[in-house]
């Protein structure tokens, strides 16, 4: 067996032959190379110039004998097709304007057509696909709806959500309507991924940790089970938020057929919460990477140890790899988990 199908096998919970293992943000700024790609162009540049995004998204994979790639993009850039303004200034959060404040903003917003509205990211696919020639496999992603509508409605999204919440206990036939489109929009979205090469799909609910488990069964879950159930189930199909231990059990009724997990519970107890049924990613604290050697390797063998011969394990970071996380660690972390995984693989 290669890296070639490694990942999407475990995505099945199939038999492989060690843990594969990609890393969120793995395309960025904790690379030498990508920083000096950035310093020449922005943001936006390498996000909407297909060449450059395939550049970008195949960096690590070059560097590191990583298990699939992920295409570089970001999770706001669809809603521009829904009629707003995405910008990205240096060391400041990302703005979208005009941000949504009533019922008539919520009607005004458009409909994604991926292929019109977002031609880059679908070349940058195609691309991509035919640069990897089947070294491994590639992965489109988006942000879930409530995390989307985060940004949307709450210039300091991640805070108190204030804005958000407000609009979401006060008129909930609105927030239920913002919802139903960015869930309308996520679909299309991810299924034209599918369709110009992604071979799996990651659905990110950053801000899904904010809410209770009631509020999320009642306002978001349902939206989630939707999303599911409408994309292509010819690829593996993921599920990842960050903070949301106490929302494994309802995040497992999407329909996914990866849950991702932070790394708030053992990796082991949060999967039993989804009673196994799923495959499981995760889920290593992206600040163990700053430890030493041997801490990390403790970590690495602690999480293998709790999966243990069970089939379905993809190993990855609680959340996103940070910017200054010491290259060597990484290359080590890789080589720990395809490792110390071979004792657990079937004879």
């Amino acid at each position: 067996m290669s890296r070639t199908d490694r990942f999407l096998r475990a995505c099945r919970k199939q038999d492989v032959d060690v843990t594969p293992i990609w890393i969120m943000r793995q395309a960025g700024r904790y690379l030498p190379e990508y920083r000096s790609l950035r310093s020449r162009h922005t943001f936006m540049d390498l996000c909407k110039t297909p060449e450059l995004a395939v550049e970008v998204t195949l960096q690590p994979v070059r560097r590191f004998e990583l298990d699939a790639a992920i295409i570089f993009s970001d999770i706001l850039l669809p809603l521009e097709g829904m009629g707003l303004h995405v910008t990205f200034l240096e060391g400041k959060k990302p703005a979208v304007e005009p941000p949504i404040r009533s019922a008539r903003d919520v009607h005004a917003l458009k409909a994604l057509n991926p292929d019109e509205d977002m031609p880059y990211l679908m070349e940058a696919l195609a691309l991509t696909r035919r640069e990897l020639n089947g070294k491994v496999p590639l992965i489109g992603f988006s942000g879930a709806p409530f995390t989307l509508a985060s940004y949307m409605v709450d210039p300091d999204a991640g805070g108190n959500q204030i804005r958000l919440k407000t609009l979401m206990y006060r008129e909930p036939v609105v927030f239920q309507l913002l919802l139903e489109k960015l869930t309308d929009m996520v679909i299309a979205y991810l299924n034209a991924q599918i369709d110009h090469g992604a071979q799996a799909v990651q659905v990110f609910d950053t801000w899904a940790g904010t809410l209770s488990v009631s509020d999320y069964k009642e306002f978001v879950l349902p939206h989630m089970v939707r999303l599911f159930g409408a994309l292509n189930p010819s690829v593996p199909r993921i599920h990842f938020a960050v903070g949301a231990s106490h929302l494994v059990r309802p995040m497992e009724k999407v329909g996914c057929d990866v849950l991702g997990v932070d790394w708030r519970l053992p990796l082991d107890e949060a999967w039993g919460l989804a009673q196994f049924r799923p495959a499981i990613q995760g889920n290593l604290d992206p600040l163990a990477l700053f430890g030493s050697h041997h801490y990390l390797r403790t970590r690495v063998e602690d999480i293998l140890s709790r999966v243990g011969s069970r089939k379905g394990h993809i190993f990855n970071l609680g959340h996103g790899i940070l910017p200054s996380t010491p290259i060597d660690n990484v290359a080590l972390l890789v080589d720990l988990v395809h490792q110390n995984s071979l004792r657990f693989a079937e004879p």
